[in-house]
């Protein structure tokens, strides 16, 4: 069976939404015409509206926010692998140099698994307190939101350079799941045990892959939301940015980071895995990892050239699903031409 986390525990966190207008998820049928196209919808238009939502939550309501339990890919996804293009992606940046520039896994044996695994290099770490500081504490964060059905749940988010210094990297089931929208959407970036060092930014704007807005293909389990502005400043002009790569060579190093809230965690702190990623061979065309992080962790970022002096890299995939057979496993999408459509489309949005 396979299990999608809110990132990693059969669960799969969700996130945080957006009042959507009637029919405002649904897939496009123009769209399907050109698979590259994103999908987006508004989560809030006005100030009123960034307001209550930002009353919403409460410090009782984050530490009650719980992981939420996420469908199981298609049959058949493996086949509907992301496409690649020329490599490209943006400079990170700390806050002080930003300025504007089943499916069922019936017949998978263990062994098949393992032979794909023994790919990931050691030493590595598979789930450990990050302590070492840096701009990764700034600039990834917890993020809330409210299901279709009215359960308050969590994600995990990262604030990315953009033009318009606003845009949040996130997995697509953390803004849509079960062909719902989620609403009450907010980041909280260094999010400590309740707390909100660097203020909660509520969204304006959703964006994901066509393919996971038509169809929830876990292949393009991706998203970026657009965070209005908060006391007249910009997210990254707060925080600093990571950058953002695509279409980039496959196993190579990784960091993954994220809050993990289905236990062992709790979601008060931010934890990291790293080593070589590994192609799945079992169902999906993403990249696997060694990773204990649980629900919670969905949508944390996995970044490729992560330096741990700086806390800086190159934001390369995002926390998507572990399979039941394989818990400390977790697997994340390949960022091809459909994420950088949905990340160029998000950073020319206006945030305001």
């Amino acid at each position: 069976m396979h299990r999608r986390v809110a990132l990693l525990s059969t669960v799969a966190l969700a996130l945080a939404g957006a009042l959507v207008p009637a029919g405002a998820a649904q897939a496009g049928t123009a769209n399907e015409l050109d698979p590259r196209r994103p999908a987006g919808w508004t989560a809030t238009d006005s100030w009123s509206e960034r307001r209550t939502v930002s009353q919403y939550w409460t410090t009782r309501r984050m530490l009650a926010a719980q992981p939420l339990q996420a469908p199981a890919p298609r049959r058949g996804t493996q086949s509907r692998g992301p496409s690649q293009g020329t490599p490209w992606a943006t400079r990170g940046a700390s806050a002080t140099t930003t300025r504007r520039t089943p499916w069922s896994t019936r017949g998978t044996s263990w062994a098949s698994f393992a032979t794909a695994r023994t790919q990931a290099l050691v030493p590595n770490s598979p789930g450990l307190q990050w302590t070492d500081g840096g701009a990764v504490v700034r600039t990834v964060g917890r993020v809330f939101f409210t299901t279709a059905d009215g359960r308050n749940s969590s994600c995990s988010g990262t604030a990315v350079t953009s033009a318009n210094e606003s845009v949040v990297m996130t997995a697509g089931h953390c803004v849509k799941l079960n062909g719902a929208a989620h609403r009450n959407w907010m980041f909280v970036p260094a999010f400590d045990d309740g707390r909100a060092p660097f203020g909660a930014w509520v969204a304006t704007r959703m964006l994901t892959t066509q393919q996971w807005n038509a169809r929830e293909d876990i292949n393009f389990d991706v998203a970026a939301v657009v965070v209005a502005p908060l006391n007249g400043r910009t997210l990254t002009d707060v925080v600093g940015g990571q950058g953002v790569a695509f279409n980039q060579p496959r196993q190579r190093q990784n960091f993954a980071f994220g809050y993990p809230a289905a236990e062992p965690f709790d979601g008060s702190e931010l934890i990291y895995c790293s080593g070589r990623a590994f192609n799945d061979t079992v169902m999906t065309r993403d990249q696997g990892l060694r990773c204990n992080m649980t629900g919670g962790s969905s949508g944390g970022p996995w970044f490729q050239g992560f330096d741990e002096s700086t806390g800086l890299g190159w934001l390369n995939s995002v926390n998507s699903f572990t399979y039941n057979f394989a818990p400390n496993f977790m697997f994340g999408p390949f960022f091809g031409n459909e994420a950088m459509a949905v990340y160029q489309a998000a950073q020319n949005a206006d945030a305001a």
